[in-house]
Formats: C-alpha cells, structure tokens, sequence
C-alpha cells in the first residue's frame, strides 16, 4: 500500500505538470486514426471461473419493481435494457423525483447477471434510486463487449448514442432527478462508463468505474488488449484528456470513483494509476491526496486516496488488496464477482450521493 501512495502522488505532481504544459502547448498532432477491429477478450480468470456455480443459488431479490424494454440501435437493432425502481422513496425523491444509476456489465456477461452478482439493487432498495441495466448485443460484440477500445466510441459514437437514448426514454417514462444521474461499470463497462461521462458531462452527475481500462487508447486488437495490461503507451492518456477538452472547452469537471483490485491480471492496476492521472488533469485538481486505510480484515483490507477542491470530494481510488477481476464485495455465485474486498455497489452510492449537477 506505501508503494501504491508514493506512486499516486507522483501521479499527481507529473498530473499538475502536464496541465500546465497543455495550456500553453499548442494543440499536439493528431494520432493517425486506424480501422478499429473488434476485440476478442481473454478466458475469464481462472478464478472468476471458479467462483461461477453451475447451478448458482438464488440472489436474494429486492421488493422493487424490475421492468425490461427496449431501444433501436442505428441499424435498426433491438438493445434490451432492464430497469430496478425502489419501493423505498426517501422524502426527497418523492418531490423531486428519484436519482439514476446506469450500470454497465463487463464482457461475458448479462445485464440481469450483472444485476445479482453487484446485488446494486439491494442497496438502490435501501437508498431510493432507481437503476438502468443496457445490455450489449451478440450481434455486435460476440462476447458482449462494449467497445471501449473503438475510436468513434471514445469520441461519442458507436453504442453511446443508443444508451443515452435509453436513458432518456426512462426519463420521459418515469421520475427520475436529472440532477442526480450517474454512470457506473465493471471492465469494458467501466471503460464504456467513462466514455459516456466524458462525452455528456452535462447529463451525468459522477462515474463509477471498477476494474476499467484507462480512456482514449486501444483503437485495434493489439492495442486494446496491450492497454488492458500495460496501460496507455507514452504520454496517450494525457493527449486523450486534452482531445476532450478540446473538443469541450467549457468541461465542467467530473467526479470520479476508480476501484481496482491488486490481483487484477486481466486490467492491470496501471490502468487505475492512469485513470487517476486523466481524472486530476480533466478536474485541474493539485494537492496532495488524503491516504486512509481500511484494514477490516485481510479479505477486506484497501486504501483510499481522496482528492478534494475545497470541502467537495472529486476524486476517490479505493486499492483492494486481495481482489482480482471481480466486483468487490459481490456475489461469489455469479463469475466476475468476489465476497472479498468492501462492497463496492456500496461504496459507489456513497460517492453518488454527495454529487449533482
């Protein structure tokens, strides 16, 4: 853990720096753009496999309502969606309607999978929100990936326009706070969580992200995967933070909650280290971090590094010791998700709840 402190504040000085070069660089050449190929993801871990039961047992249900629809995509396409709203309205989200979490699943998973292995709609029971769970299709990603890795995805195209349709669609249907509308994922969920917030950072109020590739890279095979275990190559990442703000001058920031699990060999923890990087450039943050640790135990044992302007907390990365590639705090019935570790679906409605737009 003092290995990983002494590299996020490092991180942040190198951050400051850069900032400073960005605003007074001219505007850097533009990488050449290649044809994106889809992405043939690893074998699940062994040991997400070994947590999957072939006969799991029943997750325990939340009382609320669990309703699915669905959208057209571009071409013409069904993309289903299933959406979790609360029995349980607190006083404020009964005037003001309630807040939304949009939770995106990783590869070789569903949107109802997802659902129970988080069992974020146990805790969106207990705290009023409601949750939009899209589903990626077969028919374009086999594995049900979503295409964080793609050029045109990154800059807002591709399956992003389908989900903000979703998205709407839910709130023309039901009341929802749009105030309080955030965006969440584990893996290519997290790395198509961070696209979205980026791309319409006027819509969401604070991203989620476990487990996620850092953003603006990839963009062939080769690439996606050498991100996912090396990270961005050179100094890709901060380009990519200043092609968004470049592309929005008048970016209002965006909170983050970044939560990686030591173990990870499928998303290399360099990957949180460069997300920490992009989010403190994207929200001008400087300063030292504030370090707790939380030693609940060696299966639960983490770090927090919290970065704040003034009192407001924008930036959060939760290191969990004895995590690989699975959800923390999850359901071990469900591949993708481990008992061990804080529970993460937890942990991101907190960070949610001290955020709106």
């Amino acid at each position: 853990m003092a290995k990983t402190g002494k590299l996020l504040r490092s991180l942040i000085r190198a951050g400051a720096r850069t900032a400073k070069l960005f605003a007074a660089a001219a505007t850097p050449p533009k990488p050449k753009r290649r044809r994106a190929k889809p992405v043939t993801p690893p074998a699940k871990p062994r040991a997400a496999r070994a947590a999957a039961s072939t006969t799991p047992r029943p997750a325990a249900v939340a009382p609320g309502k669990w309703l699915t629809a669905h959208v057209l995509t571009a071409a013409g396409q069904r993309m289903s969606y299933w959406l979790y709203l609360p029995n349980n309205l607190p006083e404020r989200a009964q005037s003001k309607g309630m807040p939304l979490v949009v939770m995106l699943h990783g590869c070789h998973q569903t949107a109802t999978q997802f659902a129970q292995g988080t069992r974020m709609n146990l805790w969106a029971e207990k705290k009023g929100y409601a949750v939009l769970y899209p589903q990626q299709l077969t028919t374009i990603q086999p594995q049900r990936c979503w295409k964080w890795y793609d050029r045109a995805t990154q800059e807002g195209g591709g399956d992003v326009p389908t989900i903000i349709a979703m998205i709407h669609k839910v709130l023309t249907q039901y009341a929802i706070d749009r105030s309080r509308i955030y965006v969440a994922g584990i893996s290519a969920g997290a790395g198509m969580a961070n696209i979205l917030a980026l791309n319409h950072p006027g819509l969401f109020a604070a991203v989620g992200l476990h487990s996620g590739p850092v953003f603006g890279a990839g963009h062939n095979t080769l690439g996606a995967l050498g991100v996912m275990k090396h990270g961005a190559p050179g100094w890709r990442a901060d380009v990519a933070v200043h092609e968004v703000l470049q592309r929005q001058p008048q970016f209002p920031g965006m909170p983050a909650i970044v939560l990686q699990g030591a173990g990870d060999n499928v998303v290399r923890p360099i990957n949180q280290l460069q997300l920490a990087r992009q989010s403190v450039l994207l929200n001008r943050l400087s300063g030292e971090s504030k370090a707790t640790n939380k030693p609940k135990g060696r299966h639960n044992a983490h770090q927090l590094h919290d970065f704040y302007v003034g009192r407001k907390l924008m930036l959060r990365l939760a290191h969990i010791e004895q995590l690989d590639h699975a959800w923390s705090g999850g359901d071990p019935a469900f591949a993708f998700n481990a008992k061990a570790g804080p529970d993460a679906s937890k942990m991101l409605l907190d960070f949610f709840a001290r955020h709106q737009r």
